[in-house]
């Protein structure tokens, strides 16, 4: 929740930073990118919307953070106002989850609010409704914010200026996505630029849906000011996971594992972001704590049906080449479950044809009679 800011410039006095840092460290876990519900109009629909939330949620075994409004959102597809709506009611819902999951002895999920928008100012005025809705903390992807100029500058000045108005603060993520960067040629942020953010108290980690190298990258940089635990890389690719928490065994494998850690620089995620998470929260839950963990017969038992989802959501596009479909069939799947009923994509997202959904419907039918018969029913969601 939003607490009262500290001084949020460049560099705050030490005692200061020092107490800043104690309150908050990067939540460790699976972070679900809700997809949002849309009517035709392309307003989101708040009570398919808030049962999303409960289905990412299955009462504390599910997402420990549910990340609004991101790319798998449709950010980038709906209205600025809707996105604002969106940002009121996740928090709003997360804190009716949370009253029952702190009722029954439970961890809190946190609800993170993606606040990008069109310009730096709509991008200020998106974190303002993130902090007084009660967002547990906001998700910014700078490179994807049109004409922003210098990234440091705008969350040196912009962003600490807000919480130096409110008075108040949430933790901020940064977001490293290349597919929607404003710029193809800026499509990651300079490792120098993440040195500087790093030194202010409110950054706290980054999503990267990046190779390793990047990743590494990132860690390097953050370690200059903050120190171990303080900054958080959350895997975007999430079927990387499997290949960054791998043990590897032999000579060979031993080689590898070091050469691993190396472009990480010893550092491993403390997270991992999965969109396919809304239509199996509760098997990435298991999946990402047998990653952590180290359990190479449990993640292989997952890493299978997974890529077989990922496969299903593929279609023949132009000239033959595969159409991902990713976002259409996580709402077409919600719906078979009976979470939602509304499968409208906004304008932009590949939609699915109706030969196609009925298509994806056998193939998502045969997926989850292949994870029945794989793992037990605690881990089956529902």
């Amino acid at each position: 929740m939003p607490v009262e800011s500290p001084n949020t410039s460049a560099e705050p006095a030490l005692d200061q930073g020092a107490e800043y840092r104690a309150r908050y460290h990067p939540r460790r876990g699976l972070s679900i990118p809700s997809v949002t519900v849309l009517d035709s109009s392309g307003r989101v629909i708040e009570a398919e919307q808030r049962s999303v939330f409960r289905f990412n949620a299955q009462k504390g075994l599910g997402g420990d953070i549910i990340f609004a409004a991101g790319t798998n959102g449709e950010w980038n597809r709906i209205a600025n106002s809707e996105r604002q709506r969106l940002i009121r009611i996740q928090a709003d819902e997360l804190a009716r989850i949370n009253d029952d999951l702190v009722g029954q002895g439970r961890t809190p999920i946190e609800a993170w609010a993606g606040v990008t928008g069109g310009s730096a100012q709509e991008t200020i005025d998106n974190l303002k409704c993130a902090v007084e809705a009660g967002a547990n903390a906001a998700v910014i992807a700078p490179l994807s914010i049109p004409g922003l100029g210098d990234v440091a500058e705008f969350f040196q000045r912009n962003v600490s200026g807000l919480f130096d108005r409110l008075g108040r603060w949430v933790p901020v993520f940064l977001y490293d996505n290349a597919d929607i960067a404003a710029n193809p040629r800026a499509a990651h942020i300079r490792t120098r630029d993440v040195k500087r953010l790093s030194r202010l108290q409110f950054i706290f980690g980054i999503k990267v849906s990046a190779p390793r190298r990047v990743l590494g990258n990132y860690t390097k940089g953050a370690s200059h000011f903050k120190d171990k635990g303080e900054f958080g890389i959350y895997v975007g690719d999430a079927m990387l996971m499997f290949q960054v928490f791998r043990l590897q065994e032999g000579a060979t494998g031993v080689i590898r594992e070091y050469w691993n850690r190396y472009l990480l620089h010893n550092e491993l995620p403390v997270g991992v972001v999965s969109g396919p998470a809304n239509v199996f929260p509760r098997e990435w839950q298991r999946a990402w704590r047998a990653c952590y963990a180290g359990d190479d017969g449990l993640m292989a038992a997952y890493r299978a049906p997974f890529e077989k989802f990922d496969a299903a959501c593929q279609f023949a596009g132009p000239a033959e080449k595969p159409a991902n479909k990713m976002i259409a069939c996580l709402k077409e799947a919600l719906r078979i479950e009976g979470v939602i009923e509304s499968v409208e994509v906004a304008g932009g997202t590949p939609a699915l044809t109706g030969s196609e959904a009925q298509v994806f419907g056998q193939r998502y039918a045969q997926l989850k009679g292949l994870l029945a018969t794989s793992t037990d029913a605690t881990w089956i969601s529902r």
